[in-house]
């Protein structure tokens, strides 16, 4: 019988699924990853793996696998896995597109709603105990409705947050590297370079890809070219903001505030700076975290693992 090895517990209705024809092996502690040491030895026997976005698949960790033959990644990304090594060791990597589409872009409007009105700020003021009375300016935030939006980044969640601006008026440009004229013209949206969107956008959202080119896209030199009074959105990966420089011009006002499900490294320190900001929200990375969401990419990567190794209909293969 085919061994697989799974990383994170799955609900069981998804289990179910692969308990008949493999024999699994399976992390359970939902609050901590995997060990490292327990990672590269579960490795070395099986013949499908399936991880997270957090784990770690790099060179060292598959070279240390014997008839490794699928990796299921358990997310759109696939940043933390070294593509390379997968190949040269013909090792298929999948993943779970489109089934997160809608439900991430819920977050990251949620998330520029929180924002921009101050929400956790006012929530955290009521809870200590430090509302008085009612005054004209207290707690006042930024309007969203007729505002303008900077998307950068179309693909399918940065199209799925447009159409969600369209509800709130909000002037919608973006900054891709192709332009994409049919959703221009769908979503009346306007293609422009990074610098201009940058200095007209009152909300700028982060949704491109990590990659090299990406890496630390929005650094001291674009935070500069921001309005005072406009907002940083990231739901994409942490890497593309330069953490350090969103702290200097958060906390020196260069720009109003930020709102953040990802950072440069998970989970976060709770010394790390931007923690010590009152204009910053910060999200433990939960853009796809609803129930049915969730479920559906636990399905949808078991069911990638199962084709990829019976050679059974179609898997999301990503190299």
């Amino acid at each position: 019988m085919r061994k697989l090895y799974i990383t994170r517990k799955l609900p069981e209705e998804v289990l179910t699924k692969l308990s008949a024809s493999f024999s699994i092996r399976m992390w359970d502690k939902e609050d901590q990853p995997v060990p490292r040491h327990t990672l590269e030895k579960e490795v070395e026997d099986i013949d499908g793996l399936l991880c997270l976005l957090t784990d770690n698949i790099d060179s060292h960790l598959i070279s240390k696998s014997k008839k490794l033959k699928i990796i299921s990644n358990m997310a759109v990304g696939y940043n933390n896995i070294d593509m390379e090594a997968a190949n040269e060791r013909n090792i298929m990597v999948t993943n779970t597109p489109g089934v997160l589409t809608e439900t991430t872009a819920d977050l990251t409007f949620a998330l520029l709603m929180a924002t921009a009105r101050r929400l956790v700020e006012s929530s955290n003021y009521l809870r200590d105990g430090n509302w008085k009375t009612w005054s004209l300016m207290m707690l006042t935030g930024q309007d969203i409705f007729g505002a303008t939006l900077g998307i950068i980044g179309l693909g399918n969640i940065g199209e799925a947050v447009a159409r969600r601006a369209q509800g709130f008026s909000m002037k919608t440009l973006y900054y891709n590297r192709s332009r994409k004229y049919d959703v221009e013209k769908e979503l009346n949206i306007i293609y422009t370079d990074l610098e201009t969107l940058l200095k007209e956008s009152d909300f700028v959202c982060v949704m491109t890809p990590y990659t090299k080119e990406t890496e630390h896209l929005i650094g001291k030199e674009q935070l500069g070219l921001m309005k005072e009074s406009a907002i940083l959105i990231n739901t994409a990966r942490g890497g593309i903001v330069d953490e350090q420089a969103l702290y200097e011009a958060l906390k020196s006002k260069k720009i109003w505030g930020a709102g953040l499900d990802v950072i440069e490294k998970e989970p976060i320190d709770l010394n790390h700076s931007l923690l010590t900001l009152p204009n910053v929200i910060l999200l433990p990375h939960i853009g796809s975290a609803s129930v049915k969401t969730r479920t559906a990419m636990a399905d949808i990567a078991v069911t990638n693992l199962i084709n990829g190794l019976t050679g059974e209909g179609t898997i999301h293969l990503v190299k």
